[in-house]
Parts: structure tokens; C-alpha cells; sequence
């Protein structure tokens, strides 16, 4: 396989190991200095590190009634980065369904990833995680 086909398999196994709630592989994936980019000004934008994205999840994880479910649409790979259009389902335990539609740009170094971008829809995000 190419260089951008290995990429696109590692972040499809990174997706898959996301919707299954497994945290400890997520975590393994990532590069020690790993970044997560969330787009906006809502309450969770901003960028974590590896330990405190790990943070967050536990956080949403308490949220939700089930890990939030990624289904990859569309990859576009090159060199060390993969893009990738990606829908959410995620059923809050208050009762609020997520379904988000997201870009994320992950940048890939020596098999690991290294950096994450979330573009995603902020409002719906803000409503269903940050609004009582």
C-alpha cells in the first residue's frame, strides 16, 4: 500500500475504535504530543492535548447513553494528511440525539497521529453537549 492508503487505514481504524467506545486504543493511536483542534467558541473549542482530550471524552462519555458512533463518507489523503468528511449519532442521556457532520484534517508522523482538526457544526454541538 501507498503511504496515503496506510494513512487512510489507520484513521478508519482509529474511527472504527471511536464508535466502539474503546478509549484505550484511541489514546494509543495518538502521538504522545498529540493535539485535538475543536473548531468555534463554544465551551469546548479550543485545543487539548493528548491528557486532556482524554479528559474530554470521559467527560462526553458521561453524557452520552453509548460511545458517539463516527461514520466516515469521504476520505482525501496526501503525504502525512488525511481529510476525511465524517456523520455522528450519539443519543444524550437527557434525552438529545447528536448528529453532527464534520471535516477532520489529521495529520499522520511515523504511524501515529499527530495533530487533529474538528470542523463541525458548533451550534448544534453547543446545544446538545453545553446547554442544560
Amino acid at each position: 500500500m501507498s503511504l496515503s492508503e496506510d494513512n487512510k487505514d489507520l484513521i478508519r481504524r482509529f474511527m472504527a475504535a471511536f464508535s466502539a467506545g474503546d478509549v484505550t486504543t484511541v489514546l494509543a493511536m495518538m502521538d504522545d504530543e498529540a493535539t485535538w483542534w475543536v473548531a468555534g467558541t463554544m465551551p469546548i473549542s479550543g485545543t487539548y492535548s493528548k491528557e486532556a482530550f482524554a479528559k474530554l471524552l470521559a467527560g462526553i462519555g458521561d453524557a452520552v447513553t453509548g460511545p458517539i458512533l463516527l461514520t466516515p463518507k469521504a476520505f482525501t489523503a496526501e503525504g502525512n494528511r488525511v481529510a476525511v468528511e465524517t456523520e455522528s449519532l450519539a443519543h444524550t442521556k437527557n434525552g438529545r440525539t447528536y448528529n453532527n457532520f464534520y471535516h477532520f484534517l489529521f495529520e499522520i508522523s511515523d504511524g501515529k497521529i499527530l495533530r487533529i482538526k474538528e470542523y463541525l457544526d458548533t451550534m448544534h454541538t453547543n446545544a446538545v453537549f453545553c446547554t442544560p
